[in-house]
């Protein structure tokens, strides 16, 4: 049962086959079982999750029940739940207990889904590998001893080793695209300003969008249904009418024009990732889709950009956490200067540090200019680049990452280095467009590759329709990790 996806579980509840508590408590049980090894969650309230599950029964007789009610699933440890502890993978807020639901929360609640717990993150969504977590590094389903990517790398390990069916993940340069990528799962991050933020602890305000994980396209189109849709209490959030993410699932994709920069297949990706890209490409194209070759000349530019405007951003977003207004406070301070120093150094990693320090000297007195309004253009140029390159196809298609999940501790790695794992999906943020991950092949020791559609603006259910008739004609989606004894 645990090897179903959330479609496929939906039906199990309906039909009685299974009950939500016994649903979760398997669920539970893995957890038990396999977190111990993965430390993808941070808390789980078992107590809490079965009166849950036990409400949703109560729906599902009644026959009151939505497709997700009695679903099992985790929420990424940024988006605050009533009585719950959001930490975002940090000392700083370690001992946290949220007041109130985050949108999202609100949302899947409302859809009757079962929320099991909380997953461990890079710290306040700062990292490409989810080694920068204070409760500890995440381990790969697939391999113990690598990387499943952040920041949502918790979230994605839960959903690939089975212990959810599918969690919630943010997405600030490829958070969610490229763990799903690296532990063989889907996610999506929807369009800016499709899910509202709210109840989300910030990174980078105008970059960072909630999202999710699953096992199929059709799951994150349920998902996604949900969750997305107008909140007044966030002022990004855009108002539009409710939308039926799995509209186009069974759409044909005959004729359908699929973009493929020729900055995405040559240098800097390894041939095992390009080779199952190539492969997915053919794959669709039998389908009767047609390839063609588009350009995103400023491809280049966007991850130095991005590294000028996102820390930009956290700089203000986590200047709260001084140890008087939120977090941890330092004991035995001499005086306000020193408890704000000793509190934030205590308080916060060395990554999260690095980009609080980057932010504010490129907003500094003198560099504001130089560094922080010149990236501003290169985001205006990488959104241009999109634009006309949707004039000449339907979706991009590339890879997520560069390379199949590296090693923890790889030795030798910088920071920059590690900026590089988001290639493919920082422009994505830069432009405000919606972008999926999808598991296409196998690389290197047998590690899940993902293909990356792009879609434009609003284009969710085309790309998720584009992606459901990929996984109608493979099974790579449905690949499971070994499971140590």
């Amino acid at each position: 049962m645990h090897a179903l996806s959330v479609a496929e579980l939906s039906v199990a509840l309906r039909e009685r086959r299974v009950s939500s508590e016994e649903l979760t408590r398997l669920f539970l049980s893995r957890i038990a079982r396999l977190n111990g090894r993965l430390n993808a969650l941070v808390t789980v309230d078992e107590e809490r999750a079965l009166a849950s599950a036990r409400a949703a029964d109560r729906r599902l007789a009644r026959r009151e029940a939505g497709p997700l009610t009695g679903i099992p699933i985790a929420h990424k440890d940024l988006f605050c739940a009533r009585g719950w502890r959001t930490t975002c993978g940090s000392r700083m807020l370690a001992d946290f207990v949220a007041p109130y639901d985050a949108h999202i929360v609100e949302r899947l609640e409302a859809a009757g889904t079962v929320h099991v717990g909380k997953a461990n993150m890079d710290e306040f969504a700062m990292g490409s590998s989810n080694e920068n977590s204070y409760f500890g590094p995440v381990r790969n389903p697939w391999d113990a001893a690598r990387v499943p990517g952040g920041s949502s790398g918790g979230s994605a390990a839960a959903v690939a080793a089975r212990l959810v069916p599918a969690a919630t993940g943010s997405d600030t340069g490829g958070s969610i695209r490229q763990p799903a990528a690296l532990t063989g799962i889907c996610g999506i991050k929807p369009t800016y300003g499709a899910v509202s933020r709210y109840g989300m602890v910030a990174y980078a305000s105008s970059l960072d969008q909630a999202g999710v994980f699953a096992h199929s396209a059709e799951d994150l189109a349920l998902l996604l249904t949900a969750m997305a849709g107008f909140d007044p209490r966030d002022a990004t959030s855009v108002e539009r009418a409710p939308e039926d993410y799995g509209r186009a699932l069974n759409a044909p994709i005959a004729g359908l024009r699929i973009g493929v920069p020729r900055q995405y297949l040559g240098d800097g990706v390894s041939p095992d990732v390009a080779r199952a890209v190539r492969g997915a490409l053919d794959t669709l194209t039998g389908l009767g889709a047609r390839v063609v070759e588009v350009s995103l000349p400023n491809q280049r530019l966007a991850v130095p950009a991005y590294y000028v405007i996102a820390p930009a951003e956290a700089s203000s977003n986590l200047s709260r956490f001084d140890g008087v207004r939120y977090g941890h406070r330092a004991e035995g301070a001499a005086d306000l200067a020193s408890l704000y120093r000793r509190s934030r150094s205590e308080g916060l990693g060395p990554e999260v540090q690095r980009r609080i320090l980057i932010g504010t000297y490129v907003l500094s007195h003198g560099y504001y200019d130089a560094y922080y309004r010149q990236a501003q253009k290169v985001r205006r140029l990488v959104a241009d680049d999109f634009a006309r390159a949707f004039e000449q196809c339907d979706v991009i298609a590339g890879p997520t990452t560069p390379t199949v999940a590296f090693p923890i501790g790889r030795p030798g790695t910088d920071p920059v280095q590690m900026y590089l794992e988001d290639l493919f999906t920082i422009p994505v943020n830069l432009a405000g467009l919606p972008g999926v991950s999808i598991p296409c092949g196998a690389g290197e020791a047998g590690l899940p590759v993902g293909l990356q559609l792009i879609g434009r603006a609003w284009d969710e259910a085309k790309l998720l329709g584009v992606a459901h008739a990929y996984q109608q004609s493979t099974d790579w989606h449905r690949r499971a990790p070994p499971e140590e004894p």
